[in-house]
């Protein structure tokens, strides 16, 4: 052993609970499970998680809905002053290019920092 840290592996899907671990696995393994590195596809997958549990009765996370709390959080952070009424992935995928960095890249990116100030909200919460 080189004495570095072990790196987390992707779980079955079976072992995922929530949207959030769901995406975790994609974050290991983006080429497995979004074509072509789109965020695009990446939001029909979370779509069709969301349109899977209402059919099913089973209560969903929303966050990734287009009025969700991932969308307003976002806004500000792409210097947007309102909504876009094409949604968070074709917005991203636009700021990514004129960043010159690959969209999936920055999605984790924002992804990561949207639930760190969440934590932090709701940690400040149960103070």
């Amino acid at each position: 052993m080189t004495g570095q840290a072990e790196l987390p592996r992707p779980r079955p899907l079976r072992e995922l609970d929530t949207i959030h671990d769901f995406l975790n696995d994609v974050h290991l393994r983006p080429n497995m499970y979004v074509r072509g590195s789109s965020i695009l596809h990446l939001h029909s997958i979370l779509y069709g998680y969301r349109v899977a549990c209402e059919i099913h009765g089973v209560p969903a996370e929303t966050d990734f809905d287009p009025c969700g709390p991932f969308s307003e959080w976002l806004w500000p952070r792409l210097n947007m002053p309102y909504s876009s009424s094409l949604g968070w992935a074709v917005e991203i995928e636009r700021a990514a290019e004129a960043a010159g960095i690959p969209p999936l890249t920055m999605f984790f990116d924002l992804l990561d920092e949207f639930r760190a100030e969440r934590n932090d909200a709701a940690r400040d919460a149960s103070r």
